[in-house]
């Protein structure tokens, strides 16, 4: 806390979340909106390249995978129910045309919930982020 009660103080200052999260989900920085998050599909990057925010706190682990699974299998589920009731199918018909909804939801989803993960640790000052410079 600053000394003058009319003064922020910088090192501590209000981080706004809902940004933060918008950003990660564009897999940009989550300080700036600028700078890429990623360096290649899902390896976060040290700094951002535009702002020089330290991103290497993050610590996503199995999140954004766990994440990934339940959006995708609630997202297919209706499908699954509604293209074997009404359409009747052939067993390897819908299994292909599933597993490649399936494949491309997870493969869309997976860097997207990452950033979105990355950037409410940022928000929240979890993991090292909160740390003044």
């Amino acid at each position: 806390m600053s000394e003058h009660p009319d003064q922020p103080d910088t090192a501590q200052e209000e981080r706004q979340t809902k940004p933060a999260l918008l950003r990660g989900f564009r897999r940009r920085c989550p300080n700036c909106g600028e700078g890429g998050l990623f360096q290649g599909y899902l390896k976060v990057v040290d700094r951002c390249p535009v702002c020089r925010e330290e991103l290497h706190h993050h610590r996503a682990d199995d999140g954004p995978a766990y994440l990934t699974i339940l959006i995708v299998g609630h997202l297919l589920a209706p499908v699954i129910h509604v293209g074997f009731t009404h359409f009747r199918p052939e067993p390897l018909v819908m299994a292909t045309v599933l597993t490649v909804l399936a494949v491309a939801l997870s493969l869309y989803l997976l860097p997207r919930l990452k950033g979105l993960v990355v950037g409410i640790q940022w928000a929240r000052r979890m993991h090292g982020f909160g740390k003044a410079h």
